[in-house]
């Protein structure tokens, strides 16, 4: 049994940005990574199952201003990153992106948006129905001419396959000269602590190590409760799915956001892989599985303490406010046959007025799941990011805004590891912060 000193579960992006993080900018000598399935980024991660953005904070109306500024140094790292490391690996595509207003009241409130965060993203601009007409003229044909416009609209809107970039973190954690040993189809079964750190025992492979990093998503939660840890919290899995256009935008158009709710507010835009394609979505619906189309993970779910007592109470408790229980019902509104696909044609309406129930047909095996956390103390919704940190080992289970954030996360937990392990082991964050956290050609400072 080999021993290491950091074993790191999961290969989505949060998991390979940690093992080129730890590889690369400190002097830790024996890394493992684990992963349950043949392929690196086979959940979340997988281009089709998020929204291929990132996320700068710039056109997200529902994060205030402090969440703004630590979203876009976060995201600013990833751009840095797929600019010059992964500059010739095809990880993105860059365009304009936007932030689209419709009628007096949405106007109003992102005029006062745009005040609030104009010094943090200078390149950030206002512009008018004329304007954005010449960007996106499907946005403006066929709209009601008395209809007020307004957007705020950048040129640095990045489409990114987070699959081939958590590829790419294992490719250059590789080599960096270091040990970095990648066994894949290897599912947990058990983590048990010992004195020397900790044994996962997973199917085919058993390793030790002094510090562990759980980066499997909704698994995260049910490794950490087999531990001891967050058996106070529920899983809330919230599923998106998406609906396909041809050739409908030029970049990306979202829509105002509601600040009480962590979900994302319906867009449109062109896929990162074929441009001419347009999704629209995401669509938010709760399903009793921890990984999308994935139904032997059902057993998994009804392992979580939702359905406990105090787990049923806090989802009642959180259903009886009006605001998610009217989002819950229109996001269920969705599946309904023949009406769904109907009632949803007037959000994308509200990006493209024009569309008609022909224009889009939902993506098949498209989108993917979101572990909202449910705290069955307080009986509240986590509405950020979910992480456990107990001895010498982390969860982490839900990144917000997700992908965006992989590499600040890791840097976060980079030095935690670094605590862990002791005096021995040095973080050189100087380093880091030269290679990823100056001024990317496209990142917005």
């Amino acid at each position: 049994m080999k021993k290491y000193d950091v074993a790191i579960i999961g290969a989505g992006v949060t998991g390979t940005s940690l093992l080129y993080v730890l590889s690369k900018y400190t002097n830790i000598k024996n890394l493992v990574l684990l992963e349950k399935y043949k392929e690196i980024a086979a959940v979340n991660s997988q281009r089709n199952n998020n929204s291929q953005t990132l996320h700068f904070g710039d056109i997200e109306t529902n994060y205030n201003r402090e969440k703004a500024a630590k979203v876009k140094e976060a995201a600013e790292m990833v751009a840095k990153y797929v600019e010059t490391v992964g500059k010739e690996e095809g990880l993105h595509y860059q365009r304009h992106k936007m932030v689209l207003a419709v009628g007096e009241e949405e106007v109003t409130a992102l005029e006062k948006r745009f005040e609030e965060i104009k010094d943090i993203f200078p390149k950030l601009k206002k512009i008018s129905k004329e304007e954005i007409a010449k960007l996106e003229p499907n946005t403006v044909k066929g709209r009601n001419p008395e209809e007020k416009l307004l957007a705020l609209c950048t040129e640095d809107g990045y489409a990114i396959d987070f699959g081939k970039l958590s590829e790419s973190f294992v490719k250059h954690a590789q080599k960096s000269g270091k040990t970095v040993d990648v066994f894949m189809h290897k599912k947990i079964k058990e983590i048990q602590k010992n004195k020397k750190g900790y044994k996962i025992i997973s199917e085919g492979k058993t390793v030790e190590a002094s510090a562990v990093v759980v980066c499997a998503g909704s698994h995260s939660l049910i490794l950490a409760q087999q531990l001891g840890y967050g058996t106070e919290l529920g899983l809330l899995p919230v599923a998106g799915s998406f609906y396909i256009g041809k050739n409908m935008l030029n970049g990306k158009v979202y829509t105002m956001q509601l600040k009480k709710l962590p979900f994302a507010a319906i867009h449109g835009d062109p896929d990162v892989k074929n441009p001419a394609e347009t999704r629209f979505g995401p669509t938010a619906k709760v399903l009793p599985l921890l990984e999308r189309h994935r139904y032997t993970t059902i057993p998994d779910f009804i392992r979580t303490s939702v359905f406990t007592i105090d787990g049923i109470l806090s989802l009642l408790k959180i259903l009886a406010d009006p605001t998610y229980f009217r989002f819950v019902l229109k996001n269920f509104s969705y599946d309904l046959p023949f009406i769904g696909k109907r009632i949803f044609l007037k959000d994308v309406q509200k990006i493209v007025p024009s569309a008609t129930a022909k224009d889009i047909h939902l993506g098949k095996g498209i989108g993917g799941i979101r572990p909202q956390i449910v705290d069955t103390k307080t009986k509240t919704m986590n509405m950020g990011e979910a992480k456990i940190v107990g001895e010498k080992i982390i969860f982490n289970i839900t990144p917000s805004p997700g992908a965006s954030v992989c590499l600040k996360n890791a840097e976060n937990d980079a030095r935690k590891v670094v605590e862990f392990l002791g005096k021995r082991s040095k973080f050189d964050e100087q380093k880091l912060k030269e290679a990823l956290g100056s001024k990317a050609s496209g990142a917005q400072k």
